[in-house]
């Protein structure tokens, strides 16, 4: 069984939100932005709580006393690295849209846990229970399996599962050749499939239309 302090969880919110019209984290749902609740959903897993934006002066008005803000940076010439310090950071090395994969890519060289929990910051139906039978399920994982996630006719759902932290070595490799894809790179590799009890959990807040059926 994963305890709290053996998993870290990275919120991802650097989405450019074009199709909603306005910032989806900070969108309010019964008073609590989107980006509130899935924090408060991540510390009820985990000890450690990230979250990756391009823009944490945007959301350090908010209450989110247990998390660590990481600054996404743009990359130079899309080409990422990591330091050789202590701190094991990634270094941007021009700028150019990121995408969710390197944004993961610079969280989880922060993280010191064998697991980090990966969510989007646009899952407002998620429910805290499911993922924590999720991670209680981790120690029964294959040892080749980098991740273990939830799959459904389109692929695997990447924004909504967890990882293994010693992925990161082939995941930079993945974006130094130009990918961007979450489902390219996973096929690569053994994934776990979770259990999906509750699928209504994935569901993302993409558009006003789904915003307004959320409220």
């Amino acid at each position: 069984m994963t305890t709290h302090s053996e998993l870290s969880v990275i919120v991802l919110a650097g989405g450019k939100s074009s199709r909603m019209g306005r910032d989806k984290a900070l969108l309010p749902i019964k008073g609590v932005t989107l980006l509130q609740r899935v924090c408060n959903i991540a510390e009820s897993c985990a000890n450690t709580v990230y979250v990756v934006t391009p823009w944490p002066e945007r959301y350090q008005h908010l209450l989110l006393p247990h998390c660590e803000f990481i600054k996404e940076v743009s990359l130079v010439n899309e080409k990422v690295r990591i330091q050789e310090n202590t701190e094991n950071s990634v270094t941007p090395l021009t700028s150019t849209t990121n995408g969710p994969l390197v944004g993961f890519a610079q969280g989880l060289a922060k993280v010191e846990t064998e697991w980090v929990l990966l969510l989007a910051c646009d899952l407002p139906r998620l429910q805290v229970e499911v993922l924590q039978a999720w991670a209680a399920g981790l120690g029964n994982v294959e040892d080749e399996a980098i991740a273990a996630l939830a799959h459904h006719p389109k692929g695997w759902e990447p924004l909504c599962g967890f990882y293994r932290r010693r992925c990161l070595p082939q995941l930079l490799e993945f974006i130094n050749q130009g990918g961007r894809s979450f489902q390219q790179w996973l096929k690569q590799y053994l994934v776990e499939v979770l259990p999906l009890p509750a699928p209504e959990i994935l569901f993302n807040c993409n558009t006003p239309e789904d915003w307004t059926l959320v409220r």
